[in-house]
């Protein structure tokens, strides 16, 4: 299963989507072999969180589980977590004055950069209660924030301290992208003391970073070479518990490897026993030419195989058509290339699909179906010669309302 993380998008108004004018010949190639569908892969009207997809499109309804991207997240980048902290997903922003003017720091953070402002934030943050906690910066801008648990009991049940995801039951709900936002504040969503002291300490600490980070020396030099300075940390979907989900090969009877560069993703095959290969992150030619190369090394040892690439999705959060359509014809003749040459693919099941739409225009994740292509086992051609949103809408293969459908049609193909 190939994930093409956000490649979807919306089709119609007038110019084609950047699956549609992106030049994918080997993906074509591997078009021509399969059948296409379509499905909404949490649910129709969900604009789900990737942690979310991802868990749709292994199998399990993240509607049905108590799923937090903070603790999934925690457990992807190896922050010691125990049932009874307090773990939210979190990431460098840029404030100035009153407004929240970039959620990403205008996305150029480097690793370096980032973990130089996660020590200061450890060393210099103190909470009036002397609750302990750990930041720690993973990928680019984003972080993982840890409360451990003391006396005081912590609660899930808090709003998001980033405005660009609501929280909504179990899961949480993407928002259409903004210029700016208003610097946010975490509510309790019950009226027990333990969600109104969880929400004051978030606000606290969200507060308290802006001064330990914004004359740090990494935001001096940033704001000296015209960037953005990461001077505020937001922070989102909380969990106190490990998800109980079933072992991945006791559910589905395979042995699994999954193939990931990000926390998220790394979180969710750790959580479910699948053996997990990390990779450097990257969206060079040569970084999808060794994915391409561990997926068929590993095909020969496990019955199913997930790689996530991340590449399209940024590049539509930031609202840049041209970057997206680029990042998927590398993708192509980077990835694809590989994979339609190797004689081993003949003898595999081959599952294509996104665990969410990014329209550029949105600037965010949306409620859009996304393309699924099936090629091998007894899944037929029909016909189709493109792996675009309308083809897929098109297609002999089923359309499906949730994505944790596919997995049981998969293995039935492959049977």
């Amino acid at each position: 299963m190939v994930v093409l993380d956000g490649a979807s998008d919306r089709p119609g108004g007038g110019q084609k989507t950047p699956l549609e004018a992106a030049s994918t010949p080997n993906l074509d190639t591997l078009v021509r072999r399969g059948a296409l569908g379509s499905m909404f892969t949490v649910g129709k009207g969900i604009a789900p969180e990737s942690d979310a997809g991802v868990f749709s499109l292994l199998g399990y309804d993240p509607l049905q589980i108590h799923l937090s991207r903070g603790v999934v997240e925690s457990v992807g980048a190896e922050v010691d977590f125990h049932d009874g902290d307090l773990a939210l997903r979190a990431g460098f922003a840029t404030v100035d004055g009153d407004k929240l003017v970039d959620r990403r720091a205008g996305r150029n953070l480097s690793t370096g950069e980032a973990r130089e402002l996660a020590t200061a934030v450890n060393h210099e943050v103190r909470l009036k209660n002397g609750t302990r906690f750990h930041f720690q910066a993973t990928v680019g801008h984003r972080a993982v924030m840890v409360f451990r648990a003391n006396s005081d009991k912590f609660s899930s049940e808090i709003s998001n301290f980033d405005p660009a995801y609501v929280r909504s039951g179990q899961i949480s709900i993407a928002q259409p992208g903004a210029p700016q936002y208003d610097i946010p504040r975490c509510n309790p969503l019950d009226d027990s003391l333990e969600a109104i002291k969880s929400a004051a300490m978030v606000n606290e600490f969200g507060f308290k970073t802006r001064q330990a980070l914004d004359s740090h020396p990494v935001n001096l030099q940033r704001r000296k070479q015209g960037k953005k300075p990461a001077n505020f940390v937001l922070m989102r979907d909380a969990g106190t518990t490990k998800p109980r989900v079933q072992n991945f090969r006791e559910k589905w009877g395979l042995k699994a490897a999954m193939i990931a560069d990000l926390p998220a993703e790394l979180g969710i095959g750790r959580l479910l026993g699948m053996d997990v290969r990390e990779i450097s992150p990257g969206t060079s030619l040569e970084d999808y030419r060794r994915r391409a190369e561990l997926v068929l090394r590993s095909a020969g040892e496990y019955d199913f195989v997930y790689v996530h690439l991340k590449g399209p999705d940024e590049p539509g959060h930031d609202g840049l058509y041209d970057l997206k359509k680029e990042r998927i014809e590398e993708i192509d003749g980077g990835f694809f290339s590989h994979l339609r040459m190797a004689a081993k693919l003949q003898r595999t099941v081959l599952c294509v699909t996104c665990d969410h739409s990014t329209p550029w225009k949105d600037k965010g994740h949306s409620d859009d179906p996304v393309p699924v292509l099936v090629a091998g086992g007894s899944m037929k051609p029909d016909g189709s010669s493109r792996f675009t949103e309308t083809s897929a809408s098109l297609g002999h293969f089923e359309k499906m309302e949730r994505g944790s459908m596919l997995l049981p049609r998969l293995k039935q193909t492959a049977a």
